[in-house]
């Protein structure tokens, strides 16, 4: 009995390594669940075919087929909006509203001064808020609302889309090896009667069980980060965007229109440069040549027919 003990306590490390560095390491970014415990994961995201019960309605998965099983996509999916508003404190209140009734929060907010190229100082606000991912759109149309022109108030926007689906199941998957793996060493535990051989065990399965909880924290980030997404808004006052106005003339609009129509000129003086030399110039070769050539020996043969006939014509009398 305490050779088989003895045995399995060699074998029983290896295989455990062996089965936690089998999966390819993933790309994802460690969860914050890690970050919190001052760990840095020993085991990448890694994974499996998903379990069912995990899924919960309302996030961003969409339903493919693999291998004759029904898996989930999993995609994280976050934007970005820049708007200008009347006044961004107030704005970046009623959002805050917004994310918390979609059954959202508010991840950060601020607001702050800035100056303009008049030297008139203007608020500013900057807000991150996490929403239900099959509410993004519908947030973002409100967000749009606060603005008094789309056309022109509405600055920028970026919605983007990280599919996890690999990096989840095989996170699934790693999980479900440590658990194995655990087992067993708590299988050994039991019947270990030397002290030595119970550190041993312990010290395999505390190790083995601080790996199950980076992968748990993992998968639990996942989780959450694909059923809220994250938006940011960044939002200017009015004041901050108004072009520099001097008796109603806009000077800045002048000079906006006089480098624009520069640089279209010099577009135009380049792309008829790039024509010449690269089309123009050898076609002209090519056809310009022959061409003379042709008309040289024309010319020489009209010449030379002109004075044989001359040659040829008798004098007239009396010449």
């Amino acid at each position: 009995m305490k050779k088989n003990i003895v045995f399995l306590l060699i074998i029983l490390p290896i295989t455990a390594m062996l089965i936690a560095g089998c999966a390819p390491k993933a790309s994802a970014p460690y969860p914050d669940y890690a970050e919190s415990r001052g760990q840095v994961p020993m085991l990448a995201p890694q994974t499996t075919s998903m379990p069912m019960a995990s899924m919960e309605e309302g996030t961003s998965f969409s339903d493919i087929s693999a291998s004759g099983n029904s898996v989930k996509r999993i995609v994280i999916k976050n934007a970005d909006l820049s708007i200008v508003v009347k006044d961004p404190a107030d704005s970046m209140a009623s959002i805050g509203l917004m994310a918390e009734t979609m059954g959202g929060f508010i991840v950060s907010s601020q607001v702050y001064k800035t100056n303009t190229d008049e030297g008139i100082e203007v608020p500013v606000a900057d807000i991150t808020v996490r929403i239900p991912a099959d509410r993004l759109e519908e947030a973002m149309d409100s967000i749009k609302d606060l603005v008094s022109d789309p056309s022109k108030d509405i600055l920028s926007e970026n919605v983007s889309g990280q599919d996890v689906t690999k990096e989840y199941t095989d996170l699934q998957s790693r999980l479900k090896n440590l658990q194995n793996a655990e087992a067993q060493l708590e299988r050994i535990m039991e019947s270990a009667t030397k002290t030595e051989d119970v550190l041993n065990v312990y010290s395999e399965l505390t190790r083995v069980q601080e790996q199950i909880e980076v992968i748990k924290g993992q998968i639990k980030y996942f989780d959450e980060a694909s059923q809220l997404s994250a938006l940011r808004v960044y939002l200017q006052s009015q004041e901050s965007v108004k072009p520099l106005t001097i008796g109603g003339w806009q000077p800045a609009g002048i000079a906006r229109d006089a480098l624009q129509a520069l640089i279209d000129t010099l577009k135009f003086l380049a792309n008829a440069v790039i024509w010449i030399v690269i089309f123009c110039l050898p076609v002209g070769i090519l056809v310009g040549i022959p061409g003379w050539l042709i008309i040289r020996a024309a010319r020489r043969w009209w010449l030379k027919r002109k004075l044989l006939k001359q040659q040829n014509t008798p004098p007239k009398e009396g010449a």
